[in-house]
């Protein structure tokens, strides 16, 4: 996984949008995003493992591609990629391909996060995030619940809402 700050250039989202400057693994998990890398043969049961540890109780493999979706990629596309919020964790494990998560920072920046196959992150609940295939257009990601599979997107601002506000409040303490 590489991590780094965004550029902030408007061009095509799935590009690298690479600053050059490098973010180091303490400061995302500061932000309480967990990071974790699982390949090789157990690579599965890793994942399992990590899932029964934090009282994971369903999952669901998506793909997402031209080819998978058809006409309606670009549209979903660029509707993953608006700002928002989750009330829940998001648990993300790249199977094949790559894609970007980025994330806001504590002074509002965006650290881009590149994840190829083998990488898994966890978002917490609260965190300013948006998502992006890469130039390759082709992702397969498992994804993790810890109840019944939802994902009800939040759009920014909700600042007012009480996962933000636990959120904000737990990294205070980093």
């Amino acid at each position: 996984m590489k991590v780094y700050y965004h550029d902030n250039t408007t061009e095509d989202q799935r590009l690298d949008h690479d600053s050059g400057i490098e973010v180091q693994t303490d400061a995302i998990n500061k932000l309480g995003v967990l990071a974790y890398k699982f390949s090789g043969p157990t690579a599965l049961e890793n994942v399992n493992a990590l899932a029964k540890a934090r009282d994971y109780k369903n999952q669901d493999v998506i793909t997402i591609s031209p080819a998978s979706m058809g006409d309606v990629y670009e549209e979903k596309v660029k509707t993953f990629y608006k700002e928002h919020l989750h009330e829940d964790e998001e648990i993300r494990y790249v199977v094949e391909g790559e894609g970007f998560f980025d994330v806001r920072d504590a002074e509002d920046r965006w650290v881009r996060l590149k994840l190829d196959a083998g990488d898994l992150i966890i978002l917490p609940a609260g965190i300013y995030h948006r998502f992006s295939t890469t130039s390759s257009d082709y992702i397969k990601a498992m994804r993790l619940f810890k109840d019944e599979p939802k994902w009800t997107p939040l759009p920014r601002p909700c600042d007012d809402n009480q996962y933000r506000l636990d959120y904000l409040q737990s990294i205070k303490a980093n």
